[in-house]
């Protein structure tokens, strides 16, 4: 695909000028990853509704049924490979300009690439917490803590949605055995904050005090829809920090930012990175 140069050189231009950058990613980074997206470039549900964060908390057979679609889902997310789009990030913050990577996603794909000041908003598929007794364990435990428990599951195959998650048909996961935490035999859940739930005040005072310490925010692959991160681009049109876009359809920021660009991501921030690479040079 060529490059497109008109929001390649908008881009160049924005970070020369705004140096130190706050970076926002939602699911379109990982698209190209192979990881389904949510919504489409309109800001509509692919899918139908996503699993609701009360609803796993209440009910047991939310939760059996959660981990049914994990448990096929799961390996694909855990096999999935950073793309060039998760690469670049991770150059941009060794040439100094990112302060702080904040991702709306749970792939955990931001550090596998190497980026190292991440923070994950919404949680990280990789680990799995106890709701009685806070203990942390992996998701690769609770993986084979399942197959254990549910031989038969390795015979179910599904199609493949957002997040780790499957479309499983039937009820299958009115039999399944979940299991309990190790420590206290309580309910364990996937150390997320699923929609409708909420993200800890401490992790979202440390995104708002690195923004408020940046030049501007870059916002790529969100449609900014839920409100977890769009709040980000509210504070800078406050801070009068400046925005930008970059992001294939709608966002719910567009009115607020200084610069909207439809490119393809990987393509476009590789293009930022080697031009500024070149320019550490002379």
């Amino acid at each position: 695909m060529p490059m497109p140069e008109p929001a390649l050189d908008s881009l160049i231009t924005f970070v020369t000028q705004q140096p130190r950058l706050v970076v926002l990613t939602g699911a379109g980074i990982s698209l190209a990853s192979g990881i389904p997206t949510y919504r489409d470039e309109n800001g509509v549900w692919l899918r139908g509704e996503p699993l609701q964060h009360p609803d796993f908390i209440k009910h047991e057979a939310t939760r059996r049924r959660y981990w049914l679609r994990s448990f096929v889902g799961w390996p694909r997310i855990y096999q999935t490979q950073p793309n060039q789009a998760h690469q670049a990030l991770v150059e941009l913050e060794k040439l100094g300009h990112v302060d702080l990577l904040i991702t709306q996603n749970v792939d955990n794909l931001h550090q596998r690439a190497g980026s190292r000041h991440v923070i994950d908003l919404h949680g990280n598929l990789t680990e799995v917490i106890c709701l009685d007794c806070n203990a942390i364990s992996s998701r690769a435990e609770m993986q084979r803590r399942l197959a254990e428990l549910n031989p038969h599951l390795v015979t179910i195959h599904a199609e493949q949605r957002p997040d780790g998650d499957a479309e499983v048909a039937g009820d299958s996961h009115d039999a399944l055995r979940v299991p309990a935490c190790t420590r206290c035999g309580g309910t364990l859940m996937p150390d997320v904050v699923f929609f409708g739930g909420t993200v800890p005040k401490a992790r979202v005072e440390r995104c708002l005090n690195a923004l408020q310490q940046a030049d501007a925010l870059l916002v790529i692959g969100s449609s900014l829809k839920v409100y977890s991160g769009y709040r980000f681009c509210l504070r800078a049109k406050e801070w009068n920090k400046p925005i930008a876009l970059l992001n294939p359809g709608w966002t719910r920021a567009d009115e607020l930012a200084q610069l909207k660009m439809a490119a393809p991501a990987a393509e476009l921030l590789t293009g930022l990175v080697q031009h500024l690479a070149a320019k550490e040079l002379l």
